[in-house]
């Protein structure tokens, strides 16, 4: 006897097919879908994306949900610049190697340190405090290393220290760790329905990034 899901999955899959062909009805349409063997039958076997369904929220009271929209907008305005960070940063690492003195390579993020600032200083600058916290986690959950450590490993302890104590005074830490499971447990559930297509970034912020979801 096959098992249920398997029916379930024959299903879908009949479904799926059967609204493509009502949807082209001028049209053959021919489907080819990869197939395997369970219990000597064969079946489709067919990649789907992945949806992420997170449990409703339920807030206690109005100010709760407030601060939860928010967030949302926070983190929409944070997050485009997070993943430019990764990006560049990774465009950094593959260039480094090409470097062969410790001169050419400070060269080099001066040179990068003065296109990001001409680029998007304005833009940043405009970042809440709020915002600029949530940046730097998000630096950390997307690079694996916190804004101080990359700071660090590009200008030195000094410009690192510096920079630490200029973001302390304005309530942020450039140390500050990303915690999915804890403090960022909200800010972890944004990011996942962003980067699931279930909330939307300003298309013209993406235009700008060179972005594309």
């Amino acid at each position: 006897m096959k098992p249920y899901w398997i029916n379930i999955l024959i299903i879908f899959v009949f479904l799926t097919n059967y609204s493509s062909g009502q949807n082209n009805s001028d049209k053959d349409t021919l489907i080819i879908t990869r197939t395997v063997i369970v219990d000597g039958d064969t079946i489709p076997n067919v990649s789907i994306e992945e949806v992420v369904i997170f449990p409703r929220l339920i807030f206690k009271n109005r100010y709760r949900a407030r601060r939860y929209r928010k967030l949302i907008r926070d983190v929409k305005r944070a997050y485009p610049y997070a993943i430019y960070a990764k990006n560049k940063l990774d465009q950094m690492e593959h260039e480094f190697q090409n470097l062969t003195t410790e001169k050419e390579r400070k060269k080099y993020v001066k040179t990068i340190e003065k296109q990001l600032m001409d680029e998007f200083g304005k833009e940043l600058k405009k970042l809440t405090i709020t915002q600029g916290r949530i940046l730097l986690k998000l630096i950390d959950r997307e690079t694996g290393n916190t804004s101080y450590a990359l700071l660090k490993d590009l200008r030195g302890t000094v410009s690192a220290v510096f920079w630490q104590t200029i973001a302390r005074l304005f309530g942020s830490d450039l140390k500050s760790q990303y915690d999915p499971q804890g403090d960022d447990f909200l800010v972890e559930r944004v990011v996942r329905l962003i980067e699931t297509g279930q909330i939307k970034l300003d298309h013209k912020v993406m235009e700008r990034l060179k972005m594309s979801y």
